[in-house]
């Protein structure tokens, strides 16, 4: 059973009541628009969203709401930012820093938007709202009373769960400085029921952030202030009635964040913590990003490297708790493309597997017709030979005309092979036919077996890929030549290189007069 369709029936089952009832069950996911937001921060939109559909597929009445954080403070600056324009905002909400492009409302709408527009681009749904509108509007300030009059409670629950000792006197809540509109500077002093006594220091504090010096007093409510995440967590759960809602694995250990959230939300805000999917990450090269700290590669330009079919492969193909590493300098690109021509035939034999209703979930259920698509590591090859006319190529593979949509399907492959060899690619699969004299010292064996290519090439007008390959292999076979010094002979002979595509096609789609050229060039 897919991984989506295990979890929506655990769902189902666990939420029987209320889905008789007809509620609606609320998933839910966020994001801290604190820069431009990586690519890892797909992997929990992909799946609370998929999860969501499924559920809607079943006949369940399913809302999946995604919150965009606009309301945590800027704790760093992102590298790609002016470090001293950025510097006096530290510790200021993210909805009150202006937008490094000048256009968009504030800092978080600017990357807010980019991100959303990844993950419409992406066939994902989602109902938007900020966290502003949930602090600003006073639909936070019951949960943050709650948590002001419990205080020792929640102490209490962080030291008894994660071992974390907080000060005597300490307070679940970060006042906002009405002076300088800080946050991370100010160190509460006081609860009297209405208003809090804080003071904002100046020294530096989190994320290099200083204060004013103001002491002042004020009300938490109505976005005066902002709760600590592991409070904040269960709290919003609790305002917005959330059902399900997973996070990444650092969250889920035993005594992390996850068993904080939902202590605080039982014996604090008498809510009973959502159903949890934990998650392994998305990597980058084998790296875990930051998008404050500027690290790794954005949503939007690991997106643009793929058509959304791949790009929604990439995501959905890989069960939540196993990583997804991809590798922008590696084989991850054309792999991707390689499974999508696996799973596209298993779904159009018949196959009732995984990888068919992943087939299903790429598309939405949209499925296309089957249809010819060239593979895409050939057609990263073909489009770096300018001799040679890629639809032809095509027609010739498929041993008939192409339709439109094989025309458009294999126009795109060209686009996003040019795109992943101009920046990315490895060395193997970047290709350059030589010119000129060969710099290498062939063997006497492989000039022998250059000469015998050539013949062969002499006497066959029309040259077939499998032939020649066949015929290749022969020569190593028959002769003394071993299999390793015959092939990177004839890769560095014209690419300059120990290896390189499939030997017998590769040499068939070169022109005659070049393969001749290059043959007798050193066999003579």
């Amino acid at each position: 059973m897919f991984w989506t369709d295990k979890i929506a029936d655990d769902i189902k089952e666990k939420y029987a009541t209320q889905i008789a009832r007809g509620d609606a069950l609320i998933v839910r996911d966020e994001k801290t628009a604190s820069g431009r937001v990586h690519i890892g921060s797909m992997r929990g939109v992909v799946i609370h969203n998929a999860v969501a559909e499924v559920l809607k597929e079943k006949g369940v009445n399913t809302k999946f709401l995604y919150e965009i954080n606009d309301f945590d403070p800027m704790d760093g600056i992102p590298t790609y930012l002016n470090q001293e324009e950025y510097r006096k905002y530290l510790g200021v909400p993210l909805k009150y820093i202006p937008a490094p492009d000048g256009i968009s409302e504030n800092f978080a709408e600017q990357y807010a938007n980019e991100f959303k527009a990844v993950i419409e681009n992406a066939g994902f749904d989602a109902e938007f709202y900020r966290a502003s509108e949930l602090y600003e509007t006073g639909k936070m300030n019951e949960v943050i009373e709650k948590a002001l009059n419990n205080a020792e409670k929640i102490r209490a629950i962080y030291k008894e769960v994660s071992g974390s000792e907080k000060p005597e006197g300490w307070l679940p809540i970060h006042m906002i400085c009405e002076k300088c509109g800080n946050v991370l500077t100010t160190k509460t002093v006081g609860w009297d029921g209405s208003e809090v006594q804080y003071v904002c220091e100046e020294k530096e504090g989190v994320g290099g952030a200083v204060g004013c010096g103001h002491e002042g007093s004020r009300s938490p409510f109505d976005g005066g202030a902002e709760l600590p995440w592991k409070v904040e967590w269960p709290a919003k759960w609790a305002v917005v009635g959330v059902d399900v809602e997973g996070a990444g694995k650092d969250h889920s250990t035993k005594g992390g964040a996850r068993d904080v959230a939902n202590n605080i939300a039982k014996k604090v805000f008498d809510y009973n913590p959502p159903y949890d999917i934990p998650y392994e990450f998305f990597l980058v090269g084998g790296a875990k990003m930051s998008s404050s700290k500027g690290k790794g590669s954005s949503s939007a330009d690991v997106a643009s490297l793929l058509p959304t079919h791949i790009f929604r492969l990439a995501l959905l193909g890989t069960r939540p708790m196993r990583a997804i590493n991809f590798d922008l300098d590696g084989a991850t690109i054309p792999a991707l493309f390689d499974r999508y021509d696996t799973i596209a035939e298993k779904y159009w034999n018949g196959e009732e597997d995984d990888d068919a209703r992943l087939f299903e979930l790429i598309h939405k259920r949209s499925v296309p017709e089957r249809y010819y698509r060239m593979r895409f590591s050939q057609v990263a090859f073909i489009s770096q030979m300018p001799h040679m006319d890629i639809m032809k190529e095509a027609e010739g593979e498929k041993s008939d005309a192409l339709t439109q949509q094989e025309k458009d399907d294999l126009n795109e492959r060209v686009e996003y092979a040019r795109a992943w060899l101009e920046k990315y690619a490895p060395e193997r699969y970047v290709f350059e036919l030589q010119r000129g004299d060969s710099t290498t010292e062939f063997s006497a064996l492989q000039k022998d077996a250059f000469a015998r290519i050539a013949k062969y090439i002499q006497e066959h007008s029309a040259l077939v890929g499998e032939e020649l390959h066949h015929f290749v292999h022969s020569i190593q076979k028959e002769g003394e030549i071993d299999a390793k010094e015959l092939f990177s002979g004839i890769y560095q002979l014209f690419l300059g290189r120990d290896s390189g595509p499939q030997v017998g096609w590769f040499l068939s789609v070169l022109p005659r007069e070049y393969l001749l050229e290059r043959l007798q060039g050193v066999s003579n």
